[in-house]
């Protein structure tokens, strides 16, 4: 049997669905999905398998202008996770086609695109008609020549069998690089962390997501199968610890009723979820914070 495995590098603006693919390929939620913008952070790397193909996704975080130090090393990790890839697929939104940020990662691409596939996949394209994607497509096409062109619906799983075929066929030949059963190589500390993070940015609005970062403080194995996982929620102001607390603190108590229901579906046994909110003014310059999102501290200086 020839087995083939290789690195397929996600990259899109924010929001253009690149976490639901991935979670779609893999067929298990690894990523965190929001409606929020630039909720990736780490590049996650889920696995897949399709035929004797062993496909690793990296799912970089969306590629904007940034402002701040996150968000410098965000990009950064991004472009460096597509130059790293055997394979990559930029994705578009259908309905917001052909604008100034994918036009700035299309110039990019010229210089990272050499000597691998890069496909195109427009995504959400049950928002716009078909002759608005074929014009679409042409557009993209003439400003970049892609290897193949995929029309898709990351989230009702449109085109995405045919997505995965074929980049299947595009990674080399070679071993597989993680065991058959194995679906993310992210530590389950940082899942864990991820999961409750995405519960706080789906109840909390404006700037705030942005401001915080969750740490898996602790994890204990209990005899009975169970696992005791303590998380620090860190924000930047007094303010916000209130926000996160909420009345009562009824806003913290939904966040860890819901992150852990997630958790014990996800690890397929009983956990106990302790949360504690710190206030810690300089989290967004601390060098340790960086390493434990899997982001490079230094790629966010000026």
């Amino acid at each position: 049997m020839t087995t083939r495995a290789g690195f397929v590098a996600l990259i899109g603006e924010p929001n253009a669905g690149k976490s639901t693919l991935l979670n779609r390929m893999v067929g298990a939620k690894v990523s965190i999905v929001t409606h929020k913008v630039q909720t990736t952070r780490a590049r996650i790397r889920g696995v897949a398998m399709e035929g004797d193909a062993q496909i690793v996704f990296v799912d970089t975080p969306g590629l904007f202008q940034p402002r701040r130090r996150l968000d410098r090393a965000m990009v950064a990790a991004a472009w460096s996770g597509a130059a790293d890839a055997d394979v990559v697929v930029l994705m578009v939104e259908a309905h917001r086609g052909l604008t100034e940020g994918v036009g700035r990662i299309l110039e990019r691409l010229s210089e990272i695109g050499e000597g691998r596939s890069v496909a195109l996949a427009i995504n959400k394209i049950d928002r716009v008609q078909a002759e608005v994607l074929l014009g679409l497509s042409k557009e993209l096409n003439a400003r970049y020549e892609f290897a193949q062109t995929f029309m898709i619906s990351a989230e009702r799983g449109h085109g995405v069998e045919a997505l995965r075929q074929w980049l299947a066929e595009q990674v080399p030949e070679g071993p597989w690089l993680y065991p058959e059963d194995q679906i993310a190589d992210l530590p389950m500390r940082m899942i864990a962390a991820e999961m409750t993070r995405e519960k706080l940015t789906l109840r909390l609005h404006q700037e705030l997501p942005y401001q915080l970062t969750v740490e898996t403080e602790n994890w204990e194995e209990r005899k009975d199968g169970s696992a005791k996982i303590d998380q620090l929620i860190y924000v930047v102001r007094d303010g916000h610890k209130g926000i996160v607390l909420g009345h009562k603190g009824e806003t913290i108590k939904a966040v860890s009723k819901a992150s852990r229901e997630e958790l014990e579906a996800f690890l397929g046994r009983r956990v106990h979820l302790f949360l504690q909110v710190k206030v810690r003014p300089d989290w967004l310059d601390e060098a340790e914070r960086y390493s434990e999102m899997g982001l490079d501290f230094r790629d966010g200086n000026t």
